[in-house]
C-alpha cells in the first residue's frame, strides 16, 4: 500500500484515519471497527463491502 495514498484515504463512515493490515490486505478503521478490503491493489472503500471486526480481534499494522 502506497504511504501517500494511505495518508489521503479516510473511513467513509466516520472520516477517521485508517491502518493498513498487510497480512490481511485490509484498511482498518479502529473507531468503527471496520475492515475495508484491498482487491487487486485497489482499496474498496464501500461500507457494504467492509467487514466488522470481532470484539476480540486485534488490529495489526
Amino acid at each position: 500500500m502506497d504511504a501517500k495514498l494511505l495518508e489521503i484515504l479516510v473511513c467513509p463512515v466516520c472520516k477517521g484515519p485508517l491502518v493498513f493490515d498487510k497480512t490481511r490486505q485490509e484498511l482498518i478503521c479502529k473507531g468503527d471497527r471496520l475492515a475495508y478490503p484491498i482487491k487487486d491493489g485497489i482499496p474498496v472503500m464501500l461500507e457494504g463491502e467492509a467487514r466488522e471486526l470481532a470484539a476480540d480481534e486485534e488490529v495489526r499494522s
